[in-house]
């Protein structure tokens, strides 16, 4: 295994595994890293091993996926080299990577979109059997566009013919870009090919070409459309799409379940469940798109590589078209496309300890190379800081809070005395108005749903918060918290917050009533036990607890009430923080009453008494720390059946205003409404979100009571924008997913310019173009339009649209300050400034810095002291994760 992934190079892998992806090329059969500068391009007479190691440092969690990318014209030798170092590397990663066969053209989403926009498809290869690759002048290029969330671009001959009405294609040429939209192409696809555009231009033209797009249909004699036709010789109708073997795309089916012994693909399975599979076997799962090939933990490794071949044959046996997706799990850690087969999935146990053994053996055969370069056994420097829990932004502080309790079928203000006091037994309204940083009011609206209270006032709750969202135009985040799962900025806005046992409304006395339960609702002058735990602002609820000794914690301080005494009791282990809020609590449901502060081992004995008696305290500690783990998800109902399908590596370009789209932290689902929604499926998107919860739960294992909430486009709070690269200004242009690309890339005036200008038949523009864009060839040709001006983009075949409002200005396009990036994404720049000149609410900014990079100028000392890492951990974070590391320290 070690010949080729030999000590030096398991030293480069290991600590590559914190910085996402890692691609080796085939060459002379062994494994070659590819520099960091040919990421996205692909030759089609290679074979590539790549790496993408996701989840987070130092909390166990990462998970591998390895794909083997063969180009169309790659040999069998290396193809197979390929494919038999896809199983070496994923051996090093302890046998838990999920591996991926890609061919070329028929790519996988999760592929491409490590290399979004697209990967550049190339002709040649290195010598290994094939044709080097040979550098050229530049050659006119035609390719094809396919794909609304990422973009299959395929290099297709230049001929005229290639042209069809279902399609969007690019013509590349020296001087200009054209994009050519078929009159039946997908709007989605036209915005996402225009990502490409841009892309080409500025990889392959600096920066500097024109660009333009073409109708399909919409023809103008001295145009665009005229210059385009000309480099295709001149204008003719073009045909249908012709369809070959290439393009079909096979269906999703239902999954048929098959064993695989001898090398071989037995009988189907026709009845299955999770406990059908064996963890010494291999099946076959064939979902008509996409062929999983899972392998129990128990497996030789022998078998796992003759379970591939056997799916390769099975493939070939019964002619399925080659866009057929081929992917290998182990036990343990299977993806969602595969476990959505199911009706559920229950949670499994952990890996098992020969296979974590595994990862710790091959790991200590780099550990004294580690160590002689100063790094530590998580790739981290020697004596490097523990960087603390990240938390979502807050909402602003400072707005204004009104809260309703439900009874019977009203709301009733609650006394601006007693907001923060939450019964369990009791539902409520919260509306928090605040004002962001763009200077203008937003709402967050939600109903809270004790653990106690009954399903006719969560109904309620739930009705009155939709209409208090309608009057107010859809404008607020509207959410759903259950008691014990509140997100953090939710406890944020109440300071304090505590939870009661009981309930005050008229429905929970009914309750109880009729089920002949004790009344346990808080009374002041009632024995109680109020838990202080957290004391950071998004975490500090108190809950009151029952009034026994075995209540207590070391880790812990609690507020008691006994008889006509207040006591403060502090754990051994139970910080000043702690016991610094725990008066704070006191004050507020017991105000200006005298408090007793008891240690834990020097208590009194009345205040045991109090308690019903000494009894043995809690040792355990409650972690409050809740991991995030971002995933956005489309989804779609087949036959009444909810199925989802995940946008990998998501961005805001993502965010199509025809969507609805559902992000899961696993700390809370948002439900996402773009503009252009139909009214209907907007009003149906807090149950779309439902469904979701209901599927995660039974194939992932998520809370039922997870914080579920819906945002509409332009509306989005700071915790869902966290998750994204976030630009303002995109939100606030009007259209279609294609008309705001348009205004994204060219401006407003000509967004506006291609919704209003006029028609016209095909015929009428061919003979137009006939007479007249022969006669002007030359001139077009010798009087280019200005290279640093694109070319006004034609008209679009949608519904004409108003003209949107200017983008703001971005002060931070342009910067002047320059900065640099290295090969592992490590910004700096010559000119360094200190903390105070580049924070946001400096009083001395310095003019001309990038205002969204502004930790890039800091100086390595000041930078480490400031953000409490290196450059190079801040760097291997998520982008997300980045920018709420320096929102804590006013760098964003």
């Amino acid at each position: 295994m070690y010949n080729i992934f030999h000590l030096h190079s398991l030293l480069e892998f290991y600590l590559t595994l914190y910085r996402g992806v890692e691609i080796w090329r085939i060459e002379n059969f062994k494994p070659v890293p590819l520099p960091k500068a040919d990421y996205g391009k692909f030759y089609s007479g290679d074979s590539y091993v790549v790496l993408q190691t996701s989840g987070r440092a130092g909390a166990g969690a990462y998970t591998y996926d390895i794909h083997f990318w063969l180009g169309k014209d790659t040999s069998q030798d290396e193809a197979g080299v390929a494919a038999i170092k896809t199983v070496e590397l994923d051996a090093i990663l302890g046998g838990r990577a999920v591996q991926h066969r890609e061919l070329q053209n028929h790519e996988s989403d999760k592929f491409i979109s490590y290399f979004k926009p697209c990967i550049i498809p190339l002709e040649g290869g290195v010598a290994s059997g094939f044709k080097k690759p040979v550098e050229e002048e530049f050659v006119t290029r035609l390719y094809m566009c396919k794909g609304k969330r990422v973009v299959h671009l395929k290099q297709v001959p230049f001929s005229r013919s290639e042209l069809n009405h279902d399609d969007v294609f690019i013509l590349d040429t020296k001087d200009k870009i054209f994009q050519f939209n078929g009159a039946n192409s997908n709007i989605q696809e036209r915005a996402k090919a225009l990502e490409v555009v841009q892309f080409l231009k500025d990889t392959y033209h600096e920066g500097t070409c024109n660009v333009a797009i073409v109708d399909d249909g919409k023809l103008q004699a001295e145009g665009d459309s005229g210059e385009f036709w000309v480099i295709f010789g001149g204008f003719a109708p073009i045909g249908k799409k012709v369809v070959s073997d290439d393009d079909v795309v096979p269906d999703k089916t239902p999954g048929k379940l098959y064993s695989i012994a001898g090398g071989q693909v037995a009988d189907q399975i026709e009845e299955y469940s999770k406990s059908t599979f064996e963890n010494d076997k291999c099946y076959l799962m064939d979902c008509g798109d996409e062929v999983f090939v899972w392998v129990g933990r128990s497996t030789q490794v022998d078998d796992r590589k003759a379970a591939m071949k056997a799916a390769e044959e099975f493939l070939t046996s019964n002619n399925r078209p080659k866009a057929t997706l081929v992917t290998r799990l182990i036990q343990g850690y299977e993806t969602h496309s595969f476990k959505s087969n199911f009706d559920s999935w229950p949670s499994s146990t952990a890996p098992s300890a020969e296979n974590r053994g595994k990862v710790a053996e091959n790991r200590g055969k780099v550990s004294a190379l580690l160590k002689q370069q100063g790094v530590g056994p998580k790739g981290k420097e020697k004596n490097a800081p523990v960087v603390e829990e990240v938390v979502p932004p807050l909402l602003e502080a400072n707005g204004k809070l009104e809260v309703w309790s439900i009874d019977g079928d009203a709301k009733n203000p609650v006394a601006s005395e007693d907001i923060g006091k939450f019964y369990s037994g009791d539902c409520y309204i919260v509306l928090y108005s605040y004002h962001s940083r763009e200077k203008k009011e937003d709402f967050y609206l939600c109903y809270w749903i004790g653990k106690d209270s009954t399903e006719e006032d969560q109904n309620t709750a739930a009705k009155l918060t939709a209409s208090m969202f309608n009057s107010l135009k859809g404008r607020p985040v509207q959410g759903r918290i259950y008691q014990d799962k509140e997100p953090p900025q939710f406890i944020a806005i109440f300071q304090p917050m505590v939870v009661f046992k009981g309930g005050l409304s008229s429905g929970y006395k009914s309750h109880i009533a009729e089920k002949g339960l004790d009344d346990e609702t808080y009374k002041p002058e009632s024995a109680s036990v109020i838990q202080i735990l957290g004391t950071a602002v998004h975490n500090n609820k108190a809950t009151q607890l029952d009034p026994v000794a075995s209540s207590l914690n070391s880790h812990e301080c609690f507020v008691i009430q006994s008889g006509s005494h207040l006591y403060i009791w502090q754990g051994t282990q139970s910080t000043y923080e702690q016991h610094a809020w725990a008066a704070k609590i006191a004050e507020f449901v017991k105000p200006g009453v005298h408090v007793k502060y008891q240690k834990e081992g020097s208590e009194s004995a009345s205040f045991w008494l109090g308690l019903g008696g000494k009894d043995t305290c809690g040792s355990n500690k409650v972690s409050l720390d809740t991991n995030r783990d971002p995933h956005l998800f489309a989804f779609s109902l087949s036959k009444g059946k909810f199925e989802i399908e995940e946008v990998y590596n998501f961005d805001q370009d993502d965010l199509l205003p025809e969507d609805i789209l559902i992000l899961d932290t696993r700390a809370e689902v948002i439900v996402w409404i773009g503009q252009a929604v139909d009214q209907k499926e907007k009003k149906n998107a807090l149950e779309y979100g439902q469904k979701y919860i209901e599927l995660a739960e039974s194939l992932d294992g998520l809370s039922p009571h997870v914080p579920l909430y819906k945002v509409n486009e332009g509306n989005e709070p700071c915790f869902f924008t966290v998750y994204f690269s976030w630009e303002a200004s995109k939100t606030s242009i009007p259209g279609n997913s294609f008309q705001k690309k348009v205004t994204i890339l060219f401006g407003a005036s000509h967004s506006a310019g291609r919704a209003n200008q006029g028609g016209g038949s095909q015929r009428r523009a061919a003979v137009a173009a006939l007479s007249g864009v022969l006669t002007n060839e030359k001139t077009i040709a010798d009087e280019p339009p200005p290279a640093d001006e694109p070319e006004q983009p034609e008209e679009a075949p949608e519904e004409p649209v108003e003209p949107s409002e200017p983008i703001p200005e971005d002060d931070n396009s342009e910067p002047k300050v320059a900065i640099e990036e290295d090969e592992n994404g490590i910004l700096s720049s010559q000119s360094t400034f200190t903390y105070e000149q580049v924070r946001v609410k400096s009083e001395d900014t310095v003019p001309g810095i990038d205002l969204k990079r502004r930790e890039a100028y800091l100086s390595v000392e000041e930078f480490e002291s400031v953000l409490g890492m290196t450059k190079e951990e801040f760097y291997k974070l998520p982008k997300w994760k980045q920018d709420l590391t320096k929102k804590k320290v006013d760098l964003f």
